[in-house]
């Protein structure tokens, strides 16, 4: 969905109000990688060999599916040095939902952001089940808010900063301007991961920067788990030689 900024003031206000209570440098800068954006967020060593950037939006439920089966096997790589994490927000799913998780997540300090982002994800079920049978979610997103450390005048504060909420649409635009038609979407040192068919193929399979992805010799299934993710990081890191990646997205 496409959200641009003369759309901004209604879906915040209604973010509020489902939820409860009331101009961009892209160099990188130090301690990211040539793949990042200065607003990015990464997890892991910037020196490490692979950068993944997952676009993604915590109001989308095959982007907390991934996290949970597959981010726990991502953290191994990242805690061995091996691959940088970068998250970039999308307003997929409900919108009012992905503004509302995005914005608390804004509110945590900096170190805090993907605590706060698992924990969304974590949640998920919960706030859309509350929102169904009881009509707002404010008491989860409250919840979640107090466990991080927001008190209810913060919660609110943070749910009506205009500032922020024109951040999280912003991120959005671009990243509809860049060709990303949904989530959760995948970059491995700036190259798009895509699952579709090679002309004659019948079965899905993955493409690197618009080059089928090989390894051993043979197609890799478009398969979203962590035995595949293992095995295309573990061939990228190979290719790399262990070496930092080059090249800017």
């Amino acid at each position: 969905m496409n959200l641009t900024r003369r759309a901004l003031s209604a879906v915040a206000v209604s973010a509020a109000l489902i939820v409860g209570a009331c101009g961009d440098n892209d160099a990188p800068s130090t301690g990211q990688t040539s793949y990042e954006r200065a607003s990015d967020r990464g997890l892991g060593s910037a020196s490490a060999p692979v950068t993944m950037i997952e676009y993604a939006s915590v109001a989308c439920g095959h982007c907390a599916l991934f996290h949970e089966e597959v981010f726990p096997t991502l953290e191994e790589y990242i805690e061995a040095g091996q691959l940088r994490f970068v998250l970039r927000e999308m307003i997929t799913g409900t919108p009012q939902f992905a503004i509302a998780g995005f914005a608390l997540a804004h509110c945590v300090p900096e170190d805090r952001y993907y605590d706060m982002i698992d924990l969304l994800f974590e949640q998920q079920r919960a706030i859309f089940q509350a929102a169904q049978t009881q009509g707002s979610a404010r008491g989860q997103y409250l919840a979640i808010a107090r466990s991080m450390g927001l008190s209810e005048q913060e919660f609110v504060a943070c749910l009506n900063d205009e500032e922020i909420n024109e951040a999280i649409v912003a991120a959005h635009d671009r990243a509809v301007e860049e060709g990303i038609d949904g989530t959760p979407r995948f970059v491995f040192n700036g190259q798009m991961l895509e699952s579709r068919r090679a002309p004659g193929d019948t079965e899905y399979t993955y493409f690197l920067g618009g080059e089928q992805l090989m390894i051993d010799g043979e197609p890799v299934p478009g398969l979203v788990d962590a035995e595949t993710f293992s095995r295309i990081i573990d061939h990228l890191v190979a290719q790399s030689g262990g070496a930092a990646g080059e090249g800017a997205e």
